[in-house]
């Protein structure tokens, strides 16, 4: 299966390192990510959840909740949580999910046979509370995400779900953004922009971010 953006996330019930997950009701109102890792006791995998544990606060601001997947089964994930807790100096504050099955793999479209067909690419699906999915990631094996991006990119969604402004490239939380070209009404602009903007070009108009804007 392969899910595009705006698709609803497919829901599932499946056995994690915290008891079984209904994931609807394990997201609740909350946006969520859901990731998956080729297999336990790898290396970087051990540090991207070590890394994950770390930015709980950074997460849970943002009303997001995090949940991991390998094909591995409830017992290894408890060993190898163990593992992450002791070499990551953390302590793993999130399910992992135990798709032994590959239920959820398949569901996700996170088994590539072009790569391996029993194990799991590093995936990253971002859901927003509605449960439609907002980004998609795929990273080869050797490559370790970068979870400070996805957190931007959640910084993006949802100052854009609530105005009609875009992200520049590389931005970061509170720098300027760009008002969408579909907003041309000058009333309307001076409403919801109320510190003004600045005309680059036509098409490139830039603004303070207005979650600072205060008319």
């Amino acid at each position: 299966m392969t899910l595009r953006l705006g698709d609803t996330a497919p829901n599932f019930e499946q056995q994690s390192s915290e008891g079984k997950i209904h994931f609807y009701d394990y997201l609740g109102d909350s946006w969520g990510v859901l990731f998956s890792h080729p297999a336990d006791f790898t290396p970087v995998c051990t540090t991207e959840l070590g890394l994950t544990a770390k930015l709980k606060d950074e997460f849970a601001k943002r009303n997001v909740k995090v949940l991991a997947l390998s094909v591995d089964d409830v017992d290894s994930h408890e060993r190898w949580i163990e593992d992450i807790n002791e070499t990551q100096g953390t302590s793993v504050n999130f399910p992992i999910l135990a798709d032994s099955d590959r239920k959820v793999s398949d569901l996700y479209g996170m088994i590539h046979p072009n790569a391996n067909d029993t194990l799991t690419v590093r995936s990253v699906f971002v859901i927003d509370p509605a449960k439609k999915v907002r980004l998609t990631l795929t990273y080869p094996a050797s490559t370790g995400r970068d979870f400070n991006e996805i957190l931007r990119v959640i910084d993006s969604l949802q100052l854009t779900e609530q105005h009609k402004v875009a992200t520049p490239g590389n931005w970061q939380q509170g720098e300027d953004v760009v008002i969408v070209p579909a907003l041309q009404d000058e009333e309307e602009i001076n409403r919801r922009f109320p510190s003004g903007y600045r005309a680059v070009r036509p098409y490139l108009r830039l603004t303070e971010d207005p979650s600072k804007q205060t008319a």
